[in-house]
């Protein structure tokens, strides 16, 4: 009798796939690109581009605590501390070209959109420079207003046309616009997977272990185009339905789900086991992040003017209030007892409005929150001791606000 898959096995697989695949494409000759998280990969995958990703590859080499030796080697060359530790991994590694995370080849072409950070633009410009390859650049206006103006949409549209162009000129090949639909219909559809797994955290007690969501994203990064990441998902989403309808909590039976919290930034990947073992000590499940929606790309199939929206809209590229009100409603809509903001040496972006959205949060729902210090990549930057202390004050809050309304 053949042996079900989880979709933990299946993620393992498809990861190693993905960066065997690209090794061997580059082994035979093919081309391959270096692609920022959210970028329009849709282009790439119609014309058959092998693509990885560094920010996946760096945030792996971090989890397998391997991001020293890269850090140093960056310092080495000149690179500030100050600077994301993402760059600073993935440029040490474009020399050094082996971590025990896995390998990943050196690129042919970039691949960059600055709809998460302006960093990636220098960063990758570095790496074009460096290797005298060529580069294409996706230049997202930030959204100062709630939505996505009608204008923004235009000037993102005829960067997609013009980035056809650029592509066929590389490849020698004429874009498949065909092909161009279907994939924009399996991404789209992908999207909406991810997105309906995770919403399985709602469900109270969570049959989601909501630290997951940190594994599976490797995947919607690297997978989001193909019929095998969209399958994943499926999987995934059917699985989480099997544990709820069995009234199934995130860990063991008998491990109650206490309290429910969001986690704001990105994870500490260095101390991913350390953080989650903290939060699971004291009964706390991470039920949500920002993350599900910033990779909820979803649009009608072969409609750019909507693709351009779409990669426009994720939450870093959003403007204050729009932070707030997502955030807001994320607390109403998974049932939060509180929330944990990472303080991120790296993303300067993030940091720079976080606590005033921490303050207009509270201020709308009440729920407590705190803030740790960390870093995404660099293990120097984070402390485990002021992370459970941050914990604790947090546990004390949301148990006094428990208590304070059964007295109601």
């Amino acid at each position: 009798m053949e042996e079900v898959k989880t979709s933990k096995q299946m993620l393992g697989e498809l990861l190693d796939k993905h960066y065997s695949d690209a090794l061997e494409a580059k082994k035979n000759g093919q081309l391959v690109a270096w692609a920022t998280s959210i970028s329009p990969q849709e282009l790439l995958t119609t014309m058959g581009i092998h693509t990885v990703y560094p920010e996946n590859h760096a945030a792996a080499i971090g989890a397998r605590k391997c991001a020293p030796e890269f850090i140093s080697h960056s310092k080495g060359n000149g690179y500030s501390v100050d600077i994301c530790s993402y760059a600073r991994v993935n440029l040490a590694y474009m020399e050094l070209l082996h971590s025990e995370a896995g390998d990943i080849p050196k690129p042919d072409l970039i691949f960059c959109c600055n709809n998460i950070c302006n960093t990636v633009i220098k960063w990758y410009e570095n790496i074009a420079k460096e290797l005298n390859i060529p580069m294409i650049v996706f230049d997202l206006p930030f959204n100062h207003e709630y939505e996505v103006s009608k204008q923004d949409v235009r000037y993102i549209k005829g960067q997609f046309l013009e980035a056809i162009q650029k592509l066929e000129e590389i490849t020698g090949r004429k874009f498949d616009y065909d092909k161009f639909g279907e994939v924009m219909k399996i991404s789209s559809e992908t999207s909406v997977w991810w997105k309906k797994a995770a919403m399985k955290a709602m469900t109270k007690p969570s049959p989601l272990n909501g630290f997951d969501l940190f594994n599976y994203m490797a995947t919607i990064v690297c997978m989001r185009g193909t019929t095998e990441g969209m399958d994943l998902f499926k999987l995934w989403y059917e699985q989480l339905c099997e544990k709820e309808a069995k009234g199934l909590g995130p860990w063991k039976p008998g491990e109650e789900e206490k309290y429910r919290v969001m986690w704001d930034g990105i994870a500490c990947w260095p101390y991913l086991g350390p953080t989650y073992k903290t939060l699971r000590k004291y009964g706390i499940n991470m039920v949500t992040s920002t993350y599900p929606d910033s990779w909820y790309i979803v649009y009608e199939q072969n409609d750019l003017d909507g693709m351009a929206r779409a990669y426009s809209s994720n939450y870093v590229n959003r403007n204050l209030d729009f932070g707030v009100d997502n955030i807001t409603k994320l607390v109403k809509d998974y049932q939060l007892d509180g929330i944990v903001y990472h303080s991120n040496r790296s993303c300067k972006l993030m940091d720079f409005r976080q606590f005033e959205v921490q303050r207009r949060v509270e201020a709308n729902t009440g729920v407590p929150s705190v803030i740790f210090d960390g870093d995404q990549t660099d293990p120097s930057a984070f402390s485990l001791a002021q992370f459970e202390t941050r914990i604790q004050a947090l546990v004390e809050m949301m148990e006094k606000r428990k208590q304070m309304a059964g007295e109601k």
